[in-house]
């Protein structure tokens, strides 16, 4: 229903941005969180979107540009496990529903910490498993029976969303994801 907007601005709000700011967006893809970032203070930060996929990232560029936002972004194809980047080189990172496809999170949670400036902020918006026994069968009832035939309907891919539910229920719950964070040196 379109919530996840709203944890993205909720994220961008969480960075406490500052003018000046190089900020980097990992898994950035279409460039929501880019174009939210690059808004806040226009023309006065450095927005460096990274994805693995180019194609994702063209389309980011294209939809910024579409937008009239060219100031202060840039592209970068990279992996985030081995970040092209010099080290204590970010003040802010962001990672949107990115990390579950990372297949060695800790090297790319290690790269996040390599990069980060010291007093730099994180913010890495994910999905994870719902720990309330009835909200858990009612989640995985939705996610994997009406997320695919809704992807199937409008999309014409339920494999994509069938995808999606699965890696979720893979990836590190809250607090082992936060151990792994804590274990790369983030607090």
């Amino acid at each position: 229903a379109g919530l996840h907007r709203l944890w993205k601005r909720f994220a961008v709000d969480l960075l406490k941005l500052k003018p000046g700011h190089v900020v980097l967006d990992l898994s950035g893809g279409t460039g929501d969180i880019a174009r939210l970032l690059v808004k806040r203070f226009p023309g006065q930060n450095r927005v460096l979107v990274s994805d693995i996929n180019a194609q994702m990232l063209w389309r980011g560029r294209d939809r910024a540009l579409d937008a009239g936002l060219v100031d202060g972004l840039e592209y970068v194809q990279g992996n985030a496990e081995a970040l092209p980047f010099a080290s204590a080189s970010i003040d802010r990172v962001t990672m949107g529903f990115g990390l579950r496809n990372v297949t060695h999170k800790d090297l790319a949670l290690a790269e996040i910490a390599r990069v980060l400036r010291p007093g730099g902020r994180v913010a890495v918006l994910e999905f994870s498993t719902v720990k309330t026994p009835l909200l858990s069968r009612a989640y995985d009832f939705y996610s994997f029976q009406v997320i695919p035939r809704v992807g199937k309907l409008v999309t014409n891919d339920s494999d994509s969303y069938r995808y999606l539910s699965e890696s979720i229920r893979v990836h590190p719950g809250q607090e082992e994801l936060k151990a792994m964070m804590e274990g790369v040196g983030l607090e």
